[in-house]
């Protein structure tokens, strides 16, 4: 087995970053990168530790033992295919080359067939962390042939997050279920943020609560139950102070907010539109696909696109009037409330997740494992979270679990949280205050849950205008009625 060895094409912030973790690990690194800038960088932070940094495609790939194992680190898309196509009649047979962007999961699979014709190996692998995690230990999914996974798991295993000695990373399957299990943790990402902020808006609009408060109470939820890494920085914005200009990793100066407004957090200046670069939308799409409802996530999605309506919203509200007002009751037992609900709504969005990773694995011939998933995903990533503990114990007991609601510890804690997720879509509902991902979750849960749903008259209703027939519950078979008209 060769050193071990990375070399890294792409040198901005995530492909820097990771450069200078695996140096860090102890593993021989090559950069490339077309700027001068990125390169020099580079250069400057590794000290001297580095193998080569260089825009000479060439001397990067001389630099390298072989088999090579290089991480290319470019923006999604075009760009990926245009250092493909650069690198793959240079390189030798046995190569491995890993995609660490956020790649469309078929653009990977595609590329995944494509390097194999030539010889090379090829990974998809989402990387999760951000840009602190890239430095100081991601969560790593990689997915692609197994045979080349040993020789670069030991590069691998020492940049990871670990977690009780675990490292953050594992081989999860074949073709492109790496790409496809980071889809899917970005759509969770998704629900679990939107719930975040329908929480505080229900406790900001409908409880009166102000950011200190909040901030208070989203700290007291980190150390328990909920303890995550999106809850964590909740706590953490809801807190942070109002300031004019500040940078990147600075601490905020004591700037008074503008004339004639005076709120003291920063929260309370920030644009309510948020945008998004389309993996949750990827994952509420291939669910439709394959048949999983993912509602929390879709709502999500949606509601990304809704705030990006502004004008549009402004305009209806002035039209139309504001909905948004208190919601009955005290505003300390609505706080004691959202805890549970959240908790609550996190296990089924969790769920949603999970359970597509499982019908896509099945279609996919991707061969994951949920243990593992539920493991990689404890540390490092945007949706770490104590729960990952839970669902990996549960996928550890039954490998083949159709859905995490049926998990014993989560079925138990579903049942201990349900109603205070149902008394929090009421009270929002009756302040006028919009909980999509909420009542996505409550509606989801009593859906799952009921032995009887009112798609027998949608059956009904399709064989009456298509003819499309319907089951039955005395007989097997399709069956098709000619239905009497209205009024005959």
């Amino acid at each position: 087995m060769s050193t071990p060895h990375l070399g890294v094409v792409g040198l901005g912030v995530m492909g820097r970053n990771l450069a200078l973790n695996a140096l860090d690990a102890g593993v021989a690194v090559a950069g490339t990168d077309l700027g001068d800038d990125a390169v020099t960088g580079f250069q400057d932070e590794a000290g001297g530790r580095a193998l080569i940094a260089t825009t000479d495609l060439d001397a990067f790939l001389d630099a390298l033992p072989t088999p090579r194992n290089i991480l290319v680190m470019v923006p999604a898309g075009k760009a990926v295919d245009a250092v493909l196509a650069g690198l793959a009649p240079k390189l030798s047979a046995g190569d491995l080359v890993i995609d660490g962007g956020n790649s469309y999961f078929k653009d990977t699979q595609r590329r995944h067939d494509e390097m194999e014709a030539q010889g090379l190996h090829f990974f998809g692998m989402g990387v999760s962390g951000g840009e602190e995690g890239a430095r100081y230990g991601p969560s790593m999914m990689p997915g692609g042939p197994r045979g080349p996974y040993a020789r670069v798991a030991p590069v691998l295993e020492g940049m990871a997050a670990e977690v009780d000695g675990d490292p953050c990373v594992a081989h999860l399957g074949a073709g492109a279920s790496g790409h496809y299990v980071k889809m899917v943790h970005n759509g969770i990402e998704y629900g679990l943020m939107q719930l975040l902020a329908e929480a505080y808006d229900l406790l900001k609009r409908g409880g009166g609560l102000d950011n200190g408060r909040m901030g208070e109470l989203f700290g007291q939820w980190n150390e328990g139950e909920l303890r995550s890494y999106l809850v964590e920085i909740t706590a953490d914005i809801l807190k942070h102070p109002y300031s004019v200009d500040v940078q990147p990793n600075e601490a905020p100066g004591d700037e008074s907010p503008p004339e004639g407004m005076t709120g003291k957090y920063l929260l309370d200046y920030i644009k309510d539109t948020a945008a998004q670069k389309g993996t949750g939308k990827w994952t509420s799409q291939d669910a439709m696909d394959l048949g999983v409802p993912t509602p929390t996530i879709d709502a999500a999605v949606t509601s990304r696109y809704i705030s990006a309506l502004k004008s549009e919203r402004v305009a209806a509200s002035e039209l139309l009037g504001t909905p948004a007002g208190r919601a009955p009751g005290d505003p300390d037992e609505l706080a004691g409330l959202m805890g549970d609900a959240l908790l609550a709504a996190f296990l089924v969005t969790y769920a949603q997740g999970f359970a597509l990773l499982k019908r896509a694995s099945d279609a996919y011939e991707f061969g994951l494992d949920l243990e593992t998933v539920a493991r990689i995903w404890r540390g490092g990533c945007i949706i770490r979270a104590d729960l990952l503990e839970v669902f990996r114990e549960a996928f550890r007991a039954d490998a083949e679990l159709p859905n995490l609601l049926v998990a014993p510890a989560v079925a138990d804690a579903l049942i201990g949280h349900r109603d205070a997720l149902r008394q929090s879509v009421v009270l929002a509902s009756q302040a006028g205050i919009p909980t999509p991902a909420l009542s996505a979750s409550l509606d989801y849960l009593d859906a799952y849950r009921s032995a009887w749903l009112p798609a027998n008259l949608v059956a009904a209703q399709r064989d009456y205008f298509g003819a499309h027939t319907f089951e039955r519950i005395d007989e097997e078979g399709a069956f098709h009625v000619q239905w009497e008209p209205a009024g005959l």
